[in-house]
């Protein structure tokens, strides 16, 4: 899309000489052919080393643009953004790609669909009623059970397992909203990627990036009825019990386990090796590892435990 149709598009001022976008991405990965943003001034500091041909932005951060790069000044970034991630979403199937292809030894349910350009490795399962889309790709000796949906885009590993009804790679839970409380969708134009060896229970969400990609790596354990949010990364040999979940771009490290109906914040990041129990509530990024976290704000194991006899105690 040519730069002086997106600065139309959003009613921003533009004189410069016009270049072709080729995509959109965030300010860290943002190449020169691509479209970023800046809608929160804890992110200015990424602008100077941002490699983006454009940047939507406001009157406040309009000076911290480089001379390199087009500076286009709106008076909502985040609303212009996700009018802008529209026009780069890809068709929901791509009806011009060449059939599915389907490795030796798969079996495919009758009732099952490959969407055009799909491919599927050597000796899998997929089950009836599930659902691979266009450009996706299941690796070898991988089972997706009855009505497993896998976007567009996305990309399931060797050697796994996800049980019935799980979707992998849909919209996260991302839009922008005025101060007349009307709400725009923001167009997630990333993906999803699952690992090898990697087993997901039933009816668990995992959705695709905005930009990038949602990664889980190797080896993971994802139990049912579990939401794993937009641009989130799962570490290797991390397990997560039912009704857990994740908001948006928190990395867990490798090797955690978090117990039933526990939360983490968007935006974090744990370290390796910790654990935490059932319901634990996460609100802030954890350095440590090796430890043991409980209770909602989240605290060490052993001060949880004794602050729960002292209430017992109280109401005695």
């Amino acid at each position: 899309m040519k730069l002086s149709d997106i600065a139309t598009l959003i009613g921003a001022e533009f004189s410069c000489k016009d270049i072709e976008i080729t995509s959109m991405h965030t300010l860290k990965d943002a190449s020169k052919s691509e479209l970023s943003f800046v809608a929160n001034a804890k992110y200015i500091k990424d602008i100077a080393t941002s490699n983006a041909a454009a940047i939507i932005c406001d009157e406040k951060t309009k000076e911290y643009i480089p001379e390199d790069c087009v500076a286009l000044v709106v008076d909502a970034p985040y609303w212009e953004m996700a009018v802008v991630s529209a026009e780069f979403a890809p068709a929901l199937e791509d009806l011009d790609s060449v059939k599915a292809i389907v490795g030796e030894g798969t079996q495919v349910a009758p009732t099952a669909t490959l969407a055009n350009g799909a491919r599927v490795g050597k000796n899998s399962t997929i089950m009836a009623g599930a659902y691979v889309g266009s450009n996706s790709v299941i690796g070898d000796n991988t089972i997706l059970y009855p009505n497993v949906v896998v976007y567009r885009d996305c990309k399931v590993g060797n050697e796994c397992i996800i049980h019935a009804g799980t979707v992998i790679g849909s919209d996260g839970f991302g839009f922008a909203s005025n101060r007349l409380g009307e709400h725009k969708k923001i167009h997630h134009i990333g993906n999803a990627i699952i690992e090898d060896d990697v087993e997901i229970g039933s009816n668990t969400s995992i959705d695709r990036a905005v930009f990038g990609s949602t990664l889980i790596k190797k080896g993971a354990r994802i139990d049912n009825l579990i939401q794993i949010g937009h641009n989130c990364e799962i570490g290797e040999g991390s397990v997560f019990a039912a009704q857990s979940g994740l908001a948006g771009s928190s990395i867990i490290g490798r090797n955690n386990v978090f117990g039933a109906q526990s939360g983490v914040a968007g935006h974090l990041e744990i370290a390796p090796f910790n654990t935490f129990a059932a319901r634990t509530g996460v609100t802030k990024t954890v350095k440590q590892s090796g430890k043991t976290f409980a209770g909602f704000p989240f605290m060490d194991h052993k001060s949880w435990l004794k602050i729960q006899v002292k209430l017992a105690r109280l109401i005695k």
